[in-house]
């Protein structure tokens, strides 16, 4: 199953679960995201042949975010990117969450660890712009 993040016309996001179909290649993600995620699964015995992955140049102008929840649970907080509140999703043990637009902050609900998947590599001086969250009680999860 998966679950699109949506504010008006933009995909913020996407929560994919843990129980999806065994077909072979399935990619989720659209061609419009930066990341690309994708559930693989062969048979015993398929052979993927050697390859490279040639050389071209990508101009990627923000990062975004795939987190795998492999333990816990947390929630996402969803910002525009003015850093309005507008909603937030759980997300649960095993799911994966795509962040693409918007700005987003976390909360841990249940102790957790996390596979986190981005573009890097990472430069604390540019790469994040932090701004305080949202009150606790204007929460509501949808």
């Amino acid at each position: 199953m998966i679950k699109l993040i949506k504010y008006k016309k933009k995909i913020l996001g996407l929560i994919i679960s843990h129980k999806q179909s065994k077909d072979k290649v399935n990619f989720y993600t659209p061609n419009s995201f930066t990341q690309q995620v994708g559930f693989i699964s062969h048979n015993k015995g398929t052979y993927i042949k050697p390859h490279t992955h040639t050389k071209f140049l990508r101009k990627i102008y923000k990062t975004s975010e795939v987190l795998y929840v492999k333990k816990g649970k947390i929630r996402v907080d969803f910002y525009l990117s003015k850093n309005k509140y507008l909603f937030s999703k759980i997300v649960n043990k095993e799911n994966i969450i795509v962040l693409n637009e918007g700005s987003h902050g976390f909360k841990i609900i249940e102790k957790c660890v996390l596979i986190e998947i981005k573009q890097g590599p990472f430069n604390s001086k540019i790469d994040k712009k932090r701004f305080n969250p949202v009150n606790e009680k204007q929460i509501k999860i949808s």
